[in-house]
């Protein structure tokens, strides 16, 4: 476990998961705003899974990690930190249709961020969202994510309005 909050779980994947992470990424909302996070299958979300498992020793992928309900175990989504080309780092989330809605990616980012930039060593994280994805754009800014960049920008290969946001530590 990495970390955790009165009722989520933010821990390391484990195959077990590969049906949870597959139903989840194949809400409309992942397939509009990340859509090369969406598994067709529960095969190809396992093979995923397993490139991602062996990458939690390292900082050259990204560090994905489960967000489960306390009570019951249940994945709902995941929360990530990518390596930039820079050298820099980016938040990631993403909270299962089902479950959005409750403050769950706002408890899950707020949680994985402080022990995540201990753990690579990095002071600032960056996040970028589409304008057009209010939810994404509200829970950077409740978890102290200040704007820099408002404009069209690249976003999943297409030019696209973008808001860009950093997050520093202290």
């Amino acid at each position: 476990m990495l970390t955790q909050t009165q009722r989520l779980i933010i821990t390391e994947l484990t195959p077990e998961m590969a049906e949870f992470i597959h139903m989840n990424s194949m809400d409309d909302d992942t397939m509009e705003f990340v859509p090369d996070e969406v598994f067709s299958t529960t095969e190809a979300a396992a093979e995923t899974i397993a490139f991602l498992i062996s990458r939690y020793d390292r900082t050259d992928a990204p560090l994905v990690y489960a967000v489960n309900r306390n009570e019951d175990n249940r994945n709902l989504g995941y929360v990530q930190l990518v390596p930039l080309a820079d050298g820099g780092w980016e938040i990631g989330y993403h909270i299962g249709k089902t479950y959005t809605g409750k403050g769950y990616a706002t408890e899950a980012v707020s949680a994985f961020l402080p022990v995540i930039a201990e753990k690579v060593g990095t002071e600032t994280v960056y996040g970028i969202s589409r304008k057009d994805n209010a939810a994404s754009c509200r829970v950077l800014e409740k978890c102290g994510f200040e704007p820099f960049f408002v404009g069209v920008g690249n976003y999943q290969g297409k030019r696209r309005e973008i808001v860009k946001t950093i997050w520093k530590r202290y």
